[in-house]
């Protein structure tokens, strides 16, 4: 890559010299020329005809006049032509991997499930991202619909390749996830992911409004949704103080916001999908004490009717649950299904 890029800076640097020498080098034999043929009053050189009669000096000098103005241009087309031959370098790179087709696919004949399901299963869950290092190690887990559960364990543990799994990014080497015992695989893509509304630690924001970056993923809803939505997440105080409020942009990937603000924007998206299975992924991670005690009192009434499946390293939140499931390197080491501390 450096010896690539080097060459690549040196053939760049090296355009406009040589565009300045062509152009130089054009100007000045056409001044031979025009001198040859006005001293010697020719139409001819070399047996081509230049003109129809003897060029004048003030001829030859209007003529010099627009090449040097046409030389500028000239000069300043080779950088565009440049830039041209970069962005088609880099779409040759990027559009074959636009056009590959993902390997998450929905069946030809899809399955249905009823509307909310009753039980999301996990069996003989094995999964891993390349080759025999699996992450996740015979799983299996019930969690029926309207349970509370938390994923608690150290980073790399696999809490959040599980809830990859739950939302079909991914497919497991081993076993099955199943929504009524209708497995995943035979689910519609669309209708297994609109019954899931997922808000995890890194948010993803479009630098539009926030208006915009809440209702994404439910576009059809009004602005009052939006709004009572963002009050459940605890984030309409902050929008309202914002210079257009809700028409506000938030900059690329919401660089006016703090961590904390960007989360809320994340949660209130979520909320207003209403989803069947609303997954929590450190969620609430850069979001201050005070903020995350109303936010949770807010997920304590938002959660009931639905399925709650939460990953959390802080034990305050094991309060919002019902069970708390340990993983350690890819297994489920302690389960109780009252109620497990860690």
């Amino acid at each position: 890559m450096l010896r690539m890029n080097v060459k690549s800076a040196f053939y760049n640097a090296l355009t406009r010299p040589v565009t300045e020498l062509l152009g130089i080098g054009m100007i000045g034999t056409t001044v031979v020329i025009g001198a040859y043929l006005i001293l010697n009053r020719e139409t001819h050189l070399m047996g081509l005809q230049i003109t129809d009669r003897p060029l004048s000096i003030s001829a030859m000098l209007t003529f010099f006049g627009l090449l040097i103005g046409a030389s500028d241009p000239v000069s300043k087309m080779s950088t565009i032509l440049s830039g041209v031959n970069s962005g088609v370098a880099a779409a040759d790179i990027i559009y074959p991997l636009l056009d590959r087709k993902t390997r998450i696919q929905s069946p030809t004949r899809p399955v249905a499930v009823p509307h909310p399901h009753r039980m999301l299963a996990l069996h003989g869950l094995s999964f891993a991202y390349r080759g025999d290092d699996f992450v996740l190690r015979n799983i299996d887990l019930q969690i029926p619909f309207g349970s509370k559960v938390a994923l608690i364990g150290a980073n790399g543990s696999g809490k959040s390749s599980l809830v990859h799994l739950v939302c079909r990014f991914y497919d497991p080497q081993h076993g099955r996830i199943t929504l009524d015992n209708t497995s995943l695989s035979q689910m519609a893509l669309d209708d297994l992911r609109a019954r899931i509304g997922l808000v995890t630690q890194q948010t993803e924001l479009f630098n539009d409004t926030v208006l915009y970056n809440i209702r994404y993923g439910s576009l059809d809803c009004t602005k009052e949704q939006v709004i009572a939505a963002a009050k459940m997440a605890h984030a309409h105080e902050f929008i309202m103080e914002l210079p257009e409020q809700y028409e506000t942009r938030v900059g690329k990937n919401g660089q006016r916001f703090s961590g904390g603000q960007r989360q809320r924007i994340a949660l209130a998206r979520a909320m207003l999908r209403n989803p069947e299975i609303l997954i929590l992924d450190e969620a609430t991670s850069q979001i201050d004490p005070d903020s995350e005690r109303l936010i949770n009192q807010a997920l304590t009434a938002f959660s009931k009717g639905r399925t709650l499946i939460m990953i959390t390293h802080r034990l305050s939140n094991l309060h919002l649950v019902d069970r708390v499931f340990q993983l350690d390197r890819g297994q489920l080491i302690e389960r109780d299904d009252e109620k497990c501390v860690a």
